[in-house]
């Protein structure tokens, strides 16, 4: 199961012979305000609808801050999933899932860049980085299908987030929560338009809606380029609902990460090839413990 800022999607995998199958999935709308019965809720209904037999065992991938190894909530001032702060997700969903299955949880960053590299634009590569652009900055680094937290050209836990752009926190520039309040200040008129509006503005010519996608991530090539520079990552897959508008983010992107960092050109900027489906296969990949997270 992958969760994120606006939908939650299920899928059955078969994990057979080393090898991983996705079958059906099927993908229900979430909002980051909701209770968290209301959450547990749709992650049940959500389950509930794949056709076949209950799953025995859940991996469900969701962003942070989350306790993963106990199951608990640890949002605070982060836009999202704040009803969850100090709540027992795994208990709750153990309860209520059909069969009373066992639950693991793992980041959603994590699992969207190991499905990319064992499936999609990042398959075969040595060194990988991996994002995801929604509601925050989601980021994972693999060497050799390994997942990496530290190291030359890694950030603090391997978190892109918690790194600063101009003195303030990097998801005050690049988020969903952003660029709508960044939208909100530019436009004469702006009435409260998702991220997927402001990029249609955007593409009709709207002056303030490719401000806004130019100063946002021109500004996260500027982070990125020093650490694309040092970790040499043979590539960069980046993810997330905000990656769908690719035309709008690459170009500002390579900019800023060639001009903080010309000697980064070595690394391939490529958007996912399998966005929806990456994070399911990456933790059905995490669940089978083939691959354990170092450092």
């Amino acid at each position: 199961m992958d969760i994120g800022g606006t939908h939650v999607t299920a899928a059955h995998v078969d994990v057979t012979a080393g090898s991983l199958s996705l079958g059906p999935s099927h993908r229900e709308p979430i909002e980051g305000t909701v209770s968290a019965d209301e959450f547990v809720s749709a992650l049940v209904r959500c389950a509930g609808r794949l056709p076949g037999p209950a799953g025995e065992h859940w991996t469900i991938a969701l962003p942070g801050p989350f306790d993963y190894q106990h199951g608990i909530g640890r949002y605070e001032g982060v836009g999202k999933f704040e009803a969850l702060r100090g709540f027992d997700l795994r208990t709750a969903l153990t309860a209520r899932l059909p069969g009373h299955p066992t639950v693991a949880f793992c980041n959603d960053a994590d699992s969207f860049t190991l499905g990319e590299w064992q499936a999609g634009a990042a398959r075969g590569q040595r060194t990988v980085t991996g994002l995801t652009l929604g509601t925050g900055v989601g980021s994972c680094f693999l060497r050799e299908g390994t997942i990496v937290r530290q190291g030359h050209g890694i950030p603090p836990g391997g978190r892109v987030d918690l790194m600063e752009h101009a003195g303030r926190p990097l998801e005050e520039t690049v988020s969903r929560r952003a660029l709508r309040r960044a939208y909100a200040r530019a436009a004469t008129d702006p009435g409260e338009p998702d991220v997927r509006e402001i990029a249609e503005r955007a593409r009709k010519g709207d002056s303030a809606a490719v401000g806004v996608f130019t100063q946002a991530f021109h500004a996260l090539g500027l982070v990125l380029g020093p650490l694309l520079a040092a970790y040499e990552p043979d590539v960069l897959v980046i993810g997330g609902s905000i990656a769908g508008s690719w035309d709008l983010v690459a170009p500002p992107l390579r900019e800023g990460i060639a001009a903080a960092a010309p000697e980064s050109g070595r690394t391939v900027v490529v958007p996912a090839q399998f966005p929806e489906r990456a994070p399911l296969l990456g933790a059905a990949y995490l669940a089978t413990a083939v691959n354990a997270p170092s450092g």
